[in-house]
């Protein structure tokens, strides 16, 4: 098997791609020596537990014990956001929707938005409270709402968290008030920030405010990075004895978003500053590039016995790629094809493999998917491509 090497502008694969396996480089500049970035070893952190994560690539920057199952206290209320966000986009709520408070969610401890019993709430300021004011009152009650109680909202919770890769949690509540069966980890509250941010962008703005007034009572967001960094704009605060101090946060700079998690400090102030150092250290020495826009051409190669000669192959979504600063010029795409195409092929058929790789490291995988359906040929039309091909492969 062998390989080509082309010089192409970066984002850009042109061509006829003949070969099963075809190495397309990503710069002009690709060719010559990469000039290596010097990276510090990442900050370690006064905290049990702690994960940096690119929000758009899914690239793991700085990562301890994320995966340790730890009490995420008030970080349950991202999944109890998450569903409700859900509903809202699927159209089975909408935000003047009333809520009819329960005696069980008013009497709920610990942090609340201070709803009344028996009144009626909008799911716009019940969701605004659990984000905002964290609410437990908040939570209960669009748990009683969504799903009839508490528990059963709690098993969707767990049925979200299997769905979206959580291997490491479990939900009992929707408040993330303690108990022993109740737990996440680092790695899947960033997992689900992720799904927050790029799922329902249209309600992400709710968690960069900085005070939400209910009921005459004005609450502050507790995430005090949303005052000291005008780059973050996300997402959640928490804190019990069991948990200590956590925080989930999201910062933007020059189009890069990042997502830190950190669990297990031992007071607000350790809990910002301690993230702040994610943040700032991910921004210093990564930078994320966008490699293909969604449904861009990546190659076109030859297909037979089809109603055109060449299939148009790309990406089902944007592609990002999260490298070292100064190191994208040894960006290089490898394209991973079978030997023959052969129509028919429907529009989104995974036909092969593409790669980003950096030096022999692979940055980025993507599914090459067809962009369109290419239909068989005519009966002419087959049996001469059926000799071309013939001919094709006794010479190659």
């Amino acid at each position: 098997m062998s390989q080509l090497s082309l010089r192409l502008p970066l984002r850009r694969l042109l061509g006829t791609l003949l070969l099963c396996v075809v190495t397309l480089s990503l710069s002009a500049q690709a060719q010559q020596p990469t000039p290596q970035t010097m990276i510090p070893a990442p900050p370690q952190l006064a905290a049990s537990s702690w994960i940096l994560m690119d929000a758009n690539s899914g690239e793991v920057l700085v990562e301890h014990n994320a995966d340790e199952r730890l009490p995420p206290a008030s970080l349950t209320k991202l999944m109890t956001a998450y569903l409700v966000e859900r509903e809202l986009d699927q159209g089975n709520i909408a935000m003047e929707d009333p809520v009819t408070i329960s005696e069980r969610a008013w009497r709920t401890g610990g942090s609340k938005m201070f709803v009344e019993v028996g009144t009626q709430v909008s799911i716009h300021d019940l969701l605004y409270g659990i984000i905002i004011q964290s609410g437990n009152d908040a939570s209960v009650a669009v748990a009683e709402h969504l799903a009839g109680g508490e528990r059963p909202f709690a098993d969707l919770m767990n049925q979200h968290a299997t769905r979206l890769g959580m291997h490491n949690t479990n939900f009992v509540n929707a408040t993330g008030l303690p108990d022993a069966d109740h737990y996440s980890s680092a790695r899947d509250m960033a997992l689900l920030s992720r799904y927050i941010i790029n799922d329902y962008p249209e309600h992400y703005a709710v968690y960069s405010e900085r005070y939400f007034t209910y009921n005459d009572i004005r609450q502050p967001n507790r995430n005090r990075l949303l005052w000291r960094d005008p780059s973050v704009d996300g997402l959640k605060t928490g804190h019990t004895s069991e948990a200590g101090y956590c925080l989930v946060a999201s910062a933007e700079r020059d189009g890069m978003r990042l997502i830190s998690v950190v669990m297990g400090t031992a007071s607000e102030e350790a809990r910002a500053q301690e993230t702040q150092k994610l943040l700032s250290y991910g921004f210093r020495y990564y930078e994320t590039l966008k490699v293909y826009e969604a449904d861009e051409v990546v190659a076109t190669p030859r297909i037979w016995g089809g109603e055109v000669d060449e299939l148009r192959l790309g990406v089902d979504g944007a592609l990002w790629a999260t490298v070292p600063r100064a190191r994208n010029e040894g960006l290089n795409a490898r394209l991973s094809l079978p030997d023959a195409i052969n129509a028919p092929v429907a529009a989104g058929e995974r036909v092969g493999t593409l790669q980003v790789v950096l030096g022999d490291e692979v940055v980025a995988e993507r599914p090459l998917v067809a962009l369109e359906p290419v239909e068989q040929g005519g009966l002419f039309k087959r049996l001469l491509d059926a000799i071309r091909q013939f001919i094709s492969g006794f010479f190659s």
